[in-house]
């Protein structure tokens, strides 16, 4: 049977709709429409990655260097930015909007005959499946998969790569994976199989149950304590890494100390496993060019003042920005000034990072502290916006911490979609807590352009991913990141 063709719209629209349903853990659906598509998941090998924080940074470090020692890599990062086609690439690529298409059609009319038995596939699932049936078809070496939620009941967990990843286990999602960090690393450890090797990033009683897991499966286990931090700059960090010595990271933010050792130590295991061999030299020039869009990425925009929605102000997309952010520059070249440098004359610095908890919230603000000497001195502007259903408050003390932003100027927003609180009233909860003046521009374009209008300082915008990826939309120009047509949905991404 052949289905029915799909425009791009059209399955993004099919897609989405089942995310309406909410969330339904359980392998049973996904098996079963793999197992309908002739098991597309058995015909690759790679590293499966679970855990609390750094899944993505992680991804795209291993990802980064597989791809740099020349093998073909599907990933899976998410949840997308600017078009839903992020969520699966292979090289750093996106999938091309006629593929996708194509490949949903295939995949929802199965989902059709598989939903008589085992109910309707949920829209993780459904992706899940589109994604591995692409994989593939397309031929890569390998997968670096990035579990979507927990680790034993997830989607992604139909599929065993050969190498487990737990990165770390502290307290979320505990309406469903548990009240205790020992009961969400149980779920988390699950991905652990028979067969697999192991790497954790992992401590305390949380790393207490990855053992316990590995005995069980009779799986050998690396643990990797964070690297040695040796220094932070504009446009990543330094490290003590192992064999490789010290070592660049084109992410920033100290935290990355710790995942860039569980990426080295998933390429010690992908190599063990006989999957992929990456040298250190391929290792350390791809942790250097790694880069994490929306995640501490610093972008430089040509001409202070210029309105963003008039186009004068955008960059194109290219090579990073030192190791790390992308380049301002026309060419796409990667045009920055000397490592530790503050930003080009006639620039403005715009450092984009999602920062939607607390935990990510104190990241952001040590982070923009270490990197106030190599930024403009000139007063800096927050734009900020925060979903309702997240902890506000929280976000907003922890950003409070940071001393570079105490002196800001705060521009609150909201993106459409009627998930985000609205400005005025995140502008009043920032007045009351931080004890400090904000304003309120309700559309997220106009925020930025006002940003960008006004002074020379460093522009932030943080507090949501939707935030980060209508700022990236305005921003970076990239063809292969055409933004996806508006559809009424109901969000479900941080």
């Amino acid at each position: 049977m052949t289905p029915n063709r799909l425009t791009y719209t059209e399955a993004l629209s099919a897609l989405e709709s089942r995310g309406r349903f909410g969330i339904r853990l359980g392998l049973a659906r996904t098996r079963a429409l793999l197992a309908a598509l002739d098991h597309p998941e058995r015909t690759f090998r790679g590293a499966l990655i679970a855990g609390t924080n750094g899944k993505g940074s992680v991804l795209a470090l291993v990802g980064s260097a597989l791809t740099t020692a020349g093998y073909r890599v599907g990933e899976t990062p998410k949840p997308h930015l600017v078009t839903y086609r992020e969520r699966l690439q292979i090289g750093g690529v996106p999938v091309d909007p006629e593929t996708f298409a194509r490949l949903a059609s295939r995949v929802l009319a199965e989902s059709d005959r598989v939903a008589r038995r085992h109910g309707d596939p949920t829209e993780f699932e459904l992706l899940t499946a589109i994604t591995f049936l692409w994989f593939a078809e397309a031929g890569i070496d390998l997968a670096v998969v990035e579990v979507g939620l927990g680790g034993r009941l997830d989607a992604t967990h139909a599929w065993d790569g050969g190498v487990a990843v737990v990165t770390n286990v502290t307290l979320d999602h505990t309406d469903r994976l548990g009240t205790t960090v020992e009961a969400i690393a149980k779920e988390k450890a699950a991905i652990i199989m028979r067969g697999d090797l192991a790497v954790t990033g992992a401590w305390g009683s949380a790393l207490d149950v990855v053992e316990r897991r590995c005995r069980r499966m009779a799986v050998p286990l690396a643990v990797t304590p964070p690297a040695q931090l040796r220094g932070v700059d504009r446009d990543g960090i330094e490290v003590e890494l192992g064999r490789l010595g010290r070592t660049r990271v084109g992410l920033r933010g100290r935290h990355q100390a710790a995942n860039v050792a569980v990426a080295d130590a998933t390429l010690d295991a992908l190599e063990s496993a006989g999957i992929a061999r990456v040298s250190g030299e391929w290792r350390r020039a791809g942790y250097a060019t790694v880069c994490w869009p929306g995640r501490l990425e610093l972008i430089e925009v040509g001409g202070s003042g210029a309105p963003s929605g008039s186009g004068a102000g955008r960059v194109a997309a290219g090579a990073p920005s030192g190791s790390g952010g992308v380049s301002g520059a026309s060419s796409g070249s990667g045009e920055v000034g000397a490592r530790g440098a503050v930003a080009m004359p006639g620039r403005r610095d715009v450092l984009l990072d999602g920062a939607h908890n607390p935990a990510g919230a104190a990241t952001l603000a040590e982070a923009v502290d270490d990197m106030a000497p190599f930024l403009s001195p000139d007063r800096p502007t927050l734009v900020l916006a925060i979903m309702a259903d997240k902890d506000v408050d929280g976000v907003i003390r922890a950003l409070s911490e940071s001393a570079l932003l105490r002196a800001a100027r705060v521009i609150c927003t909201a993106p459409a979609g009627g998930r985000a609180l609205p400005a005025e009233d995140l502008a009043a909860r920032w007045r009351s807590l931080a004890g400090r003046a904000a304003e309120a521009i309700a559309e997220p374009a106009a925020a930025l352009d006002t940003a960008l209008s006004s002074g020379s300082g460093p522009v932030i915008v943080a507090g949501s991913l939707y935030l980060v990826g209508a700022a990236r939309a305005i921003l970076v120009q990239d063809p292969s990141l055409i933004p996806d047509p508006p559809l009424p949905h109901t969000e479900v991404s941080p």
